[in-house]
């Protein structure tokens, strides 16, 4: 008998704009004991409050398991420091780093920067899916081996597994490589809101998870067929894209809880979805009530599980680790001072500690 098919749950854990990094750790740590594949911080130039990629880095070493997901507004933002803020959280949580991709498209948000005035949002996420690719790229920039870490000699980089990236795009360009190693991921999971055309027009191309609206599970399913054939149609493996309907969530009791669980289980038979995003309308008094009432429920007919597998978020969501375009064979014995090389070598060629090979970022005009 096939294994069945895995339910993926995540949530959203915005809250008030006062609260800080101790209060959105607490409600990872309650997701987390829920066993959520992943947690969401909205975020906005639009509104007040904490950055939610800085938010994350935070909480990221008060947690576990857990998958952290931050919007990331990719307009008037240089792509080469966002590329390097979700590898670094990457690497700060251990390999269960994803990120949002939103746009900015009001002039009062264009106001703040004083670069360019606002955008039809067709543009603006035409330019978010090219930030997307050329994060990919600088991700891939560095060979997995390319640190070799030989404190003896002071040597820490084979300076021929980095890479130039060399990308132009309709608003930016960016030269590469990284200044961050690649991360442990090596992608860290794109999530994108597919809602609108424009947006689910980037979420196609370059999104590992693409979360849609609906109110019932037909519209569901037709919307999740659509995504992956379209995905498919440019080349990509259906197989490696998930799908979860964002719910709004709205609990005041444990019957409510109940409910969401039946909600969840009868659209999930429908094969409406990959997993459900829940979007509490008050976090503070939904979540406790999705981890202690929705989630047994649906661990008891055994949708959920019950434990983490694994440790990085592309475990969770059942995604393979993306080979790097630039890889090649390990270093050769020897090449790499022993206990001081991430895996094990091929290539004799280092370089001294230093920038990457002079690294030169690229940005706006």
């Amino acid at each position: 008998m096939a294994a069945p098919r895995p339910l993926h749950l995540a949530a959203e854990i915005g809250g008030r704009p006062q609260y800080g990094a101790a209060h959105h750790t607490a409600l990872a740590r309650l997701a987390e004991r829920g066993t959520l594949d992943f947690v969401t911080l909205d975020d906005s130039f639009a509104r007040p409050g904490p950055d939610a990629l800085a938010v994350l880095a935070r909480v990221a070493p008060e947690t576990g398991r857990i998958g952290l997901v931050p919007t990331v507004t990719t307009t008037h933002t240089e792509p080469f420091h966002v590329s390097s803020a979700v590898a670094t959280l990457d690497w700060v949580s251990r390999g269960r780093a994803g990120w949002s991709p939103a746009v900015s498209a009001t002039a009062g948000e264009a106001a703040l920067f004083g670069r360019r005035d606002a955008a039809p949002v067709d543009e603006l996420w035409h330019e978010a899916g090219e930030v997307a690719d050329v994060s990919a790229r600088l991700w891939d920039s560095w060979e997995d081996d390319a640190e070799i870490r030989d404190v003896a000699t002071g040597r820490f980089i084979d300076r021929d597994r980095l890479h130039y990236t060399d990308f132009t795009g309709r608003t930016f360009s960016v030269r590469g490589p990284a200044i961050v190693p690649r991360p442990p991921q090596g992608h860290p999971v794109t999530v994108i809101d597919g809602t609108g055309a424009a947006a689910r027009e980037a979420a196609v191309r370059h999104a590992d998870v693409v979360l849609v609206r609906a109110e019932d599970p037909l519209t569901a399913r037709t919307l999740r067929e659509e995504i992956r054939n379209r995905a498919a149609a440019r080349g990509r493996r259906p197989g490696q894209l998930r799908v979860l309907i964002s719910l709004p969530v709205e609990l005041h009791t444990s019957a409510d809880a109940v409910g969401l669980a039946r909600l969840i289980a009868d659209w999930y038979a429908q094969d409406a979805a990959d997993g459900f995003h829940l979007r509490p309308d008050d976090v503070e008094r939904d979540l406790p009530l999705i981890v202690d009432g929705t989630v047994p429920l649906l661990q008891h007919h055994c949708l959920l599980r019950r434990f983490y597998p694994g440790a990085t978020l592309r475990e969770h969501l059942g995604l393979a680790r993306p080979a790097g375009g630039h890889a090649r064979g390990p270093r050769a014995p020897g090449a790499a001072a022993p206990g001081h090389s991430r895996t094990p070598g091929t290539r004799a060629r280092d370089t001294q500690a230093q920038h990457p090979k002079d690294a030169i970022t690229g940005g706006r005009p």
